[in-house]
């Protein structure tokens, strides 16, 4: 038989408490009672139904009538029981469920590591306080201040920050005496966040439910329901579609040890991923712009000068763009992210190439005012570099000026002495013509050693070709296996 009832009796009515009537010649609201008296009658009751209980394991209340004030007023007398966890017996342990839905992901603070998100909590326990029958009271729940009863203490660990979520001041009471608590929240919770394959990085954040004064044998925290409809029902109901993406959320349970009693704690692990399109669309596509109209500038002529101010525009470009984009790139402590790397690389490889053309013009501009080429660089560079690049040096041939046949013949003829045939008049003239001829000589000397260069000249500018087409290789190498190796590792992180 159910426990007797918590209510203000009408007049001449009896109170049943189990097989015990009392009798009670009263009005509704008990008005005959002295405070004390209704305290003491409280007390009883409680004590009493620790020994006779409802079908439900609660007290049975009873409603003067089938609606929602006659049950506020037989709930009333419980309202002074808020302070303490309601069990009948203090030995019984309260579960209580939890919970929530992942509404929201607001943003993630790489630099302070933190996550903040909005989700939906609700925490559901046993009141064994109060039972009542839905058909005599009128109704199955009720929604009451939370200010009446007893609320759980359960709280996240990783909270960083004050909850600004809206407050929600009712709780409801089922006929059972099951207690739901429904309260949004926005959480900023500390994570772990690694970021070194930024932008396509994957995190794992953790919120950990837990009684903060409580201990395992007061009350365990269990889940409400699968964890795999956590997931479903968060993806359903997300509304920011923003830069991250919720992947799953595993759950584990386990027991922190304090001392000499433990601690229930219920941790739930949110993993997300972040969406890479905005940074590969305003970062590395522009950067791989860059790099290869600095890697197509090889093919410029190394001895122009259009070829140094080139590279030089391309660095001042890149950097500005570094500088514009600085806020979309993470700021951290603890890891460099490898986009980092990929931007720095980026740039020492066009330093890199500056500096080589600027000393490949130096070489072949400058080459006949230099020593001649020593014997080493002649064959390591001209015989061995040169065939592996594809500019094999050319055979040394002995350049012999030859002059015209018909300088030559004057040459000759101006050697034998002149016969005295002539006029004084022509002997001048032959005179004339003979100097004439070793001017003409002298020019046609000299045009030659200009068109043909000189040999030393001409080596050194051999060695500024060679040279420039093995950095040309080594750059194209260097750049396929440092991008390669990112990708990979992008590649790799993405597809967990």
């Amino acid at each position: 038989m159910g426990v007797g009832a918590l209510k203000t009796p009408p007049p001449s009515a009896d109170i049943k408490i189990g097989n015990l009537v009392v009798m009670a010649t009263g009005d509704a609201t008990l008005q005959w009672l002295q405070p004390s008296a209704k305290s003491s009658l409280t007390l009883f009751v409680i004590a009493f139904a620790t020994t006779i209980q409802a079908p439900c394991g609660g007290i049975l209340l009873t409603c003067s009538r089938p609606d929602p004030p006659a049950l506020l007023e037989a709930l009333t007398p419980t309202f002074n029981l808020s302070s303490i966890r309601p069990v009948l017996n203090i030995s019984t342990t309260t579960n209580v469920s939890v919970d929530f839905t992942l509404y929201g992901i607001l943003g993630v603070d790489e630099k302070a590591q933190l996550l903040t998100t909005y989700i939906w909590q609700r925490f559901t326990w046993q009141n064994e306080f109060v039972s009542w029958d839905p058909i005599q009271c009128g109704t199955d729940k009720i929604s009451l201040p939370r200010e009446n009863f007893w609320v759980p203490d359960v709280v996240i660990n990783e909270f960083m920050d004050e909850n600004t979520a809206p407050y929600v001041p009712y709780v409801y009471l089922d006929h059972n005496g099951q207690m739901n608590d429904a309260i949004p929240a926005r959480v900023v919770s500390s994570c772990n966040l690694n970021i070194y394959t930024f932008p396509f990085d994957i995190q794992n954040c953790t919120l950990t439910f837990n009684s903060y004064t409580h201990k395992e044998a007061d009350i365990v925290i269990t889940l409400f329901r699968p964890v795999e409809d956590f997931v479903k029902i968060s993806r359903k109901v997300m509304t920011t579609m923003g830069e991250w993406q919720l992947l799953d959320i595993t759950c584990h349970k386990y027991t922190l040890r304090k001392n000499e009693w433990g601690v229930a704690e219920l941790a739930f692990h949110i993993t997300l991923r972040r969406r890479p399109t905005l940074y590969v669309v305003n970062l590395l596509i522009p950067s791989c712009f860059l790099i290869t109209l600095d890697l197509f500038s090889f093919l410029l002529p190394p001895q122009s000068v259009d070829r140094s101010s080139f590279k030089m525009t391309l660095i001042l470009g890149y950097t500005v763009f570094l500088l514009i984009m600085n806020d979309l790139l993470p700021i951290t402590g603890n890891t460099i992210p490898l986009i980092n790397v990929f931007f720095s690389l980026c740039l020492a490889l066009m330093v890199a190439s500056l500096l080589e053309t600027i000393l490949i013009t130096n070489l072949l501009c400058g080459s006949s005012k230099v020593t001649p080429v020593p014997r080493w660089v002649q064959v390591f560079v001209l015989h061995i570099l040169g065939r592996l690049v594809g500019l094999p040096a050319e055979p040394k041939e002995q350049r012999e000026v030859k002059t015209s046949p018909l300088v030559a013949e004057e040459s000759k003829a101006g050697e034998k002495r002149p016969e005295e045939k002539g006029s004084e008049v022509e002997d001048k003239a032959l005179e004339e013509l003979r100097r004439l001829g070793k001017d003409l000589q002298a020019i046609r000397l000299q045009v030659d050693q200009q068109l043909t260069g000189d040999q030393r000249s001409e080596e050194w500018i051999q060695v500024g070709f060679i040279m420039d087409r093995l950095l040309f290789g080594l750059y194209i190498f260097f750049i396929s296996v440092s991008f390669t190796t990112i990708i990979i590792i992008w590649v790799t992180s993405y597809n967990q």
